[in-house]
């Protein structure tokens, strides 16, 4: 890794120490700093990929999907649902465009497999914020709101999300 990307890569990750004192090393033309450049870099890399694991792991846990389902699983010849508009909704592009999308069909027609697929897409792919709700369970925490006298607190929180 070069010196100018491993200093980006660590104030990227808020190690300015880190930073700071391998910058002062590179500077001193310090003949061991060239090794230890290629394992920093390697640890780097790892420290990343583990941050990204996490992160995605954690962001589905608050995305509160019912169960983790993808795509590979859903078994279109079973279900009236239009295969080729599926897969353009699975790329998320509707997200970044801002535009709505609303799943209707009756019960078993694969709504929930379908939203929590996209959903996990979503988060997997495209490192977005998620949050999934039945239908049911989203009135149910409007009504909770309303009587609670604290309507808008979800509506707030939704803010921060890029799909529900």
């Amino acid at each position: 890794m070069q010196h100018d990307v491993m200093m980006t890569t660590l104030k990227g990750l808020k190690l300015y120490g880190m930073a700071q004192a391998a910058d002062e090393l590179h500077q001193q033309g310090v003949p061991s700093y060239e090794s230890a450049q290629l394992i920093l870099g390697s640890l780097l890399k790892a420290e990343i990929a583990e941050r990204e694991i996490r992160s995605i792991n954690y962001q589905v846990k608050i995305a509160k999907f019912p169960v983790y389902r993808d795509l590979t699983g859903f078994d279109f010849s079973q279900s009236s649902a239009n295969e080729p508009l599926i897969k353009q909704l699975h790329r998320c592009a509707f997200i970044e465009d801002a535009q709505n999308v609303v799943l209707i069909g009756g019960p078993g027609t694969g709504k929930t497999h379908l939203a929590t697929a996209i959903g996990v897409q979503a988060i997997e792919h495209h490192l977005k914020r998620v949050r999934f709700f039945s239908t049911i369970e989203l009135v149910n925490t409007l009504e909770l709101e309303k009587a609670a006298g604290k309507q808008g607190q979800l509506a707030f929180r939704l803010m921060y999300v890029d799909l529900v």
